[in-house]
């Protein structure tokens, strides 16, 4: 990452250019610009020289082909809730918020599919499909942008048994690093018609190009939901449970697992009272005779392990109350100790591996000089660690990247990966060189073939050369 000076202001003549394709949807406010530095985690705000909010993927490809005339930085931005600095402006420039590309472009009931704008949520969309009998599964909890969620190649609670982005995008329409637009692929469910361009600019983290449309499968709105809360007395046991059923064939569309420590958050920040015990939140998708059947035989496993106390929600506002308390359990994590900032981290690895990886890394935590609490996609081997740190105090900024880099040799000693889901952005950087060794000087062949200037939201990804 360049350390380099970065001035205030924008050269004059793009300024002016951009001032005049786009009127006051081009910005040099200092409040907007801080907006769009990627703060409020563990890595400084880097706010960018300028903002601009395109409206359509030809706005967006004049934006970057002004830039490209000038050696400016663009910095691609969806909700802004990247936990690895991926938006951070580390060498100045135009951050291109995609938020007014909220268009739903199609929906293609008969063929379970859809085509929406960048700026799209998830639960924008969701709320559009309701009438349709169709739904689009990925959540990774926070009400992020699909274009943000195409370009992290997003997963989140529902990947066990829905997948992540990568197996629900379909194709995508990209701005290129010299203002081309190009489209990755049709809407064919498969094809062999050259490089699998899609797959290469999900997970980008925009390093590659800027995109503006997404077409994704869509799901069939299940039946019947039921979702449940069970209590466990160990890490082991809760994940062990979740292992047993893949085994025996159950499919529960959600298996997260709570610590006892993210659960006493949970009922302090939402005045709960599930067990203070490590948990499993659940939940299961199908007919009414199947998702008896496979909650009553994931009972049974649980039950074996030591499971207890289980708390079903099947009304949607009952599931809502439940699953609230998942998706909102990094705020809730805060109140275990006001004031202090969030140092999310997570890793992956194969889950036959995953109980042992979630009792070292428990271990590891109990002896650390701050609070922390885990919590994870127990389905897929994904799990995170929240770290709620004093950032003026330099000893546990320390003690918290050691813990960070034993978490991330932990998972890779097991054949895992430094990240299920954050990404690489800023902060893992030298675990992906870790990782995945000389395969990094492909990506960085890749990246200088696809943007030679260097132009696609600099810094990230890679270490400075």
């Amino acid at each position: 990452m360049s350390d380099a000076f970065v001035p205030a202001l924008l050269p004059e003549a793009l300024s002016r250019n951009l001032t005049d394709r786009l009127g006051e949807h081009f910005t040099v406010n200092p409040v907007v610009r801080a907006h769009h530095g990627g703060g409020g985690t563990r890595h400084p705000n880097r706010p960018p020289q300028a903002v601009v909010f395109p409206d359509t993927t030809a706005a967006v490809a004049e934006v970057v082909r002004a830039c490209a005339a000038h050696g400016v930085a663009v910095v691609p931005f969806g909700a802004g809730t990247s936990l690895e600095g991926h938006v951070a402006a580390v060498r100045g420039g135009v951050a291109i918020d995609l938020s007014r590309m909220n268009r739903i472009l199609r929906v293609n009931v008969d063929d379970f599919d859809c085509t929406v704008e960048a700026g799209v949520t998830r639960t924008a969309l969701n709320a559009h499909l309701r009438d349709t009998g169709l739904f689009f599964p990925v959540d990774p909890g926070a009400d992020a942008t699909l274009g943000g969620m195409a370009a992290t190649r997003a997963s989140g609670t529902t990947t066990v048994r829905y997948g992540g982005m990568r197996e629900n995008v379909l194709a995508l329409t990209v701005v290129t690093a010299s203002g081309e637009i190009i489209r990755t692929a049709h809407r064919a469910r498969k094809s062999s018609a050259g490089y699998d361009l899609t797959r290469l600019f999900v997970g980008s983290e925009g390093t590659l190009g800027v995109i503006t449309e997404i077409a994704l499968r869509l799901h069939p709105i299940p039946e019947t939901i039921a979702a449940a809360v069970c209590a466990f007395p160990s890490p082991d046991a809760a994940v062990r449970t979740v292992i047993e059923a893949l085994q025996s064939g159950l499919t529960p569309a959600r298996a997260e697992y709570l610590d006892a420590v993210q659960m006493e958050a949970v009922n302090r920040a939402f005045g709960l009272d599930y067990a203070v015990a490590d948990s499993l939140f659940l939940e299961f998708h199908g007919g009414p005779d199947e998702v008896e059947v496979e909650a009553r035989l994931f009972g049974d496993l649980a039950e074996a392990n030591g499971g207890s106390g289980f708390r079903w929600a099947v009304e949607p506002e009952a599931r809502d109350r439940l699953w609230r308390a998942r998706h909102q359990a990094g705020f809730a994590a805060l109140s275990l100790r006001p004031g202090a900032i969030p140092w999310s981290t997570d890793v992956c690895v194969p889950v036959s591996r995953l109980a042992q990886c979630v009792m070292e890394t428990r271990a590891d935590l109990d002896g650390a000089p701050f609070p922390g609490t885990m919590l994870g996609h127990v389905g897929d081997g994904n799990f995170h660690c929240i770290l709620l740190l004093n950032p003026d105090d330099p000893v546990e900024m320390a003690a918290a990247a050691g813990f960070d880099a034993r978490l991330v040799r932990r998972a890779l000693a097991m054949d895992g990966t430094c990240t299920g889901e954050h990404g690489v952005g800023l902060g893992k950087q030298a675990a992906l060189v870790h990782e995945l060794g000389d395969a990094v000087g492909l990506m960085r062949s890749i990246k200088r073939a696809l943007d030679p200037a260097g132009l696609l939201n600099p810094g990230k990804v890679f270490a400075a050369d």
